[in-house]
C-alpha cells in the first residue's frame, strides 16, 4: 500500500524488486513517517543484528547504523535502495492517541544520487590535474578543517606521532567520528541554523581561516610522491561515489570497470586514431592551395632561379667530358663565352643599356603601359 493510517504499532516491510529494470537505475524510494506526537522507528531486519555478523565489514555498518539509530520524532524520512534487501522496520508512537501516516514515493530519477555519480566519474579522470591545481589544494584544504577538524588537526599533528600504526589506527577513528558528528548535525542543520546562527558562522570562519593560513604555510604539494598519493586517493573517492550514486550494483560495477580500463585502451587508441588518419590521408586527395605572387616576390624568385641556372651552367662546361671545341666551333663570341665560364657576366655592358632603355623607369615599355591605362580609364568615364 502506499498510504497507511494507524495508530497501533506494528511492523513493516519494504520487499525489494527481483526484477531490474536499467531505466530505475538512479531511482530510489522514500518511506516517510509523519504524526502529529513522537514516535519511535527500529530496523529489525537481520542484516541490522550485530550478534552474528559475518564479516569485519558487516559489524563495522551495524555499529554505524546503531549510532544513527533515529531519535522520537514527529516526522521520519527513510531512503530505500529497490534493488537491496528487504528492509524491515517497526514503528512505535509513544502514546497510542496518536496516529502516524506513512506514505510511499518512488523517484524515477533522484538527484542526488545522479549528481554523485556524475562527480564521481569527473572526479576519476581530472584527479591528476586536481592534485597538481593550487585552487584545489587550498579550497578541500579549508573544506576539510571546516567540515572534519579532527581529521585535519591529526594531519598536522602527524610528525609528532612515533609509529604509522598509531597514526593510522588513530586516523580511522578521527574519520568515523567526524562523519557520525556531521551526520548528526545534519539531521539538526534547520534547528541549529535559526537557534545558533551566530556560532555557526564564528566556527565556520574561524575555523575556516585557520585552515587555509595552515595550507597556506605548507603551500601546495610539489613532492611527485605526495602528488600520486593524492592522486590514487581521489581516484578511490571517485569510485565510491559511483558506487553509491548508483542503485544497480551490476552497472556500477560495469562502469567501474570501463574506467579502470579506459587508462589501458588510450594508447591503443591513440595509435587507432593516427593510423585512421595516415589512412585517410592517403586515399583523399588534398586540395591545391594556390597563391598568388606580388611583382617583388616575382622578381626576386626570377633573379634566384636565373642566378642558379647559369651557376649550373658555368658547373657544366667546366666539367671534363665537356666537348668544349665543339661549341667554341658553334659560338660567336668564343671569348665573351669563356670569361662567363671563367666567372664573369652573361650580359654585355651594351645589352645592359638597351634593357634599362626598354624597361627601366621612363622607358619606352613603361609609358606605353601608363598610356594605354589612362586611355582605357577616359574612354570608361
Amino acid at each position: 500500500m502506499d498510504l497507511i493510517k494507524t495508530s497501533e504499532s506494528d511492523c513493516y516491510c519494504y520487499n525489494q524488486n527481483s526484477q531490474m529494470e536499467w531505466k530505475y537505475i538512479w531511482s530510489t524510494v522514500q518511506v516517510k513517517i509523519t504524526s502529529s506526537g513522537l514516535l519511535s522507528m527500529v530496523y529489525i531486519t537481520e542484516r541490522h543484528n550485530c550478534q552474528y555478523p559475518e564479516t569485519i565489514l558487516s559489524f563495522i555498518k551495524c555499529v554505524i547504523h546503531n549510532f544513527w539509530t533515529p531519535k522520537e520524532s514527529n516526522e521520519v524520512t527513510i531512503i530505500i535502495n529497490p534493488y537491496g534487501k528487504t528492509v524491515c522496520f517497526s514503528v512505535k508512537p509513544v502514546r497510542k492517541t496518536f496516529i502516524y501516516k506513512i506514505s510511499v514515493t518512488r523517484n524515477i530519477v533522484d538527484f542526488k544520487l545522479f549528481l554523485v555519480f556524475v562527480a564521481g566519474v569527473f572526479l576519476f579522470f581530472y584527479a591528476k590535474a586536481l592534485s597538481r591545481s593550487p585552487i584545489f589544494y587550498y579550497s578541500s584544504g579549508t573544506v576539510l578543517g571546516v567540515l572534519m577538524t579532527l581529521v585535519f588537526v591529526l594531519l598536522l599533528v602527524k610528525r609528532f606521532i612515533p609509529k604509522y600504526s598509531t597514526f593510522w589506527a588513530l586516523m580511522v577513528g578521527c574519520w568515523f567520528a567526524s562523519v557520525y558528528v556531521l551526520c548528526q548535525l545534519m539531521e539538526d542543520l534547520k534547528w541549529l541554523w535559526y537557534e545558533k546562527r551566530t556560532y555557526i558562522l564564528g566556527y565556520v570562519l574561524a575555523v575556516g581561516f585557520l585552515s587555509f593560513a595552515v595550507c597556506y604555510k605548507h603551500g601546495p604539494l610539489v613532492d611527485e610522491r605526495s602528488i600520486n598519493l593524492l592522486t590514487w586517493t581521489l581516484q578511490l573517492l571517485s569510485l565510491l561515489l559511483i558506487y553509491c550514486g548508483v542503485t544497480v550494483p551490476q552497472f556500477s560495477y560495469a562502469v567501474m570497470i570501463l574506467i579502470l580500463c579506459s587508462r589501458s585502451l588510450y594508447y591503443p587508441l591513440k595509435a587507432f586514431g593516427y593510423m585512421t588518419w595516415k589512412m585517410k590521408k592517403r586515399f583523399t586527395s588534398e586540395k591545391l592551395v594556390v597563391k598568388y605572387l606580388t611583382e617583388d616576390e616575382y622578381r626576386e624568385q626570377a633573379d634566384a632561379a636565373t642566378a642558379r641556372a647559369l651557376e649550373e651552367l658555368r658547373g657544366a662546361c667546366r666539367r671534363p667530358d665537356f666537348p668544349s671545341w665543339l661549341a667554341v666551333s658553334r659560338l660567336q663570341a668564343p671569348k665573351r663565352f669563356a670569361a662567363f665560364v671563367l666567372g664573369g657576366s652573361h650580359l654585355s655592358p651594351e645589352e645592359m643599356r638597351l634593357h634599362d632603355e626598354q624597361y627601366g623607369l621612363g622607358g619606352a615599355f613603361l609609358e606605353e603601359q601608363l598610356f594605354t591605362l589612362r586611355t582605357d580609364s577616359l574612354s570608361a568615364h
